[in-house]
């Protein structure tokens, strides 16, 4: 067990130098953007990135406007289990986002959209509606990246072995948290 930890963090390590930090800024300024001119942020994810997705809500929502740092607009598409399942035993598990956005989402708003593969058809199909609006997407991605590194605006892509969840979900967590945490700076 001790070999498998060592090599889990030495795993995680290199990640973290691998963190392309002006994708890290320009995610940070589209964030920016949606409180300058009123607009939206709509946060999507499956499984453990739903819950990536929840928490990231949290913090940039309800975590910054209790601190009275920022008022961010912001949802999670996953959180409402009731939405998601009717869509998906109604209409099929591939509209649970696409129907959430449709005729909601305009052009100024931001979509996050996470995906550790990059290819869940849920995800896409969102995505490719949010793009059709002419809405700015941050994919947060890992494996290769798939159609989502391809269709987001900007990227915050973890590269590893196809299946290495756990690190991609917990790059994809530290990335909230240095947002999160960047804010909260701005406080002092």
């Amino acid at each position: 067990m001790k070999n498998f930890i060592d090599d889990y963090l030495n795993n995680l390590k290199k990640i973290f130098d691998t963190i392309d930090r002006d994708e890290v800024v320009k995610i940070k300024e589209a964030i920016d953007k949606t409180q300058e001119v009123g607009s939206k942020i709509y946060i999507i994810g499956n499984g453990g990135s739903a819950a990536t997705s929840s928490h990231m809500a949290n913090d940039l929502g309800i975590g910054l406007k209790r601190r009275n740092i920022r008022n961010f607009n912001v949802e999670s598409l996953s959180d409402n289990s009731s939405v998601c399942t009717a869509i998906a035993n109604d209409i099929g598990y591939e509209n649970i986002f696409y129907m959430q956005l449709k005729d909601k989402i305009a052009k100024e708003d931001l979509l996050i959209a996470i995906s550790c593969s990059g290819n869940s058809e849920n995800i896409m199909k969102a995505v490719n509606h949010a793009n059709k609006m002419g809405s700015t997407v941050v994919g947060l991605s890992g494996f290769d990246g798939g159609e989502l590194k391809k269709a987001s605006d900007i990227n915050f892509y973890i590269e590893t072995q196809k299946g290495e969840y756990g690190l991609v979900e917990d790059a994809h967590m530290i990335l909230d948290h240095i947002l999160y945490s960047y804010y909260i700076s701005l406080e002092d």
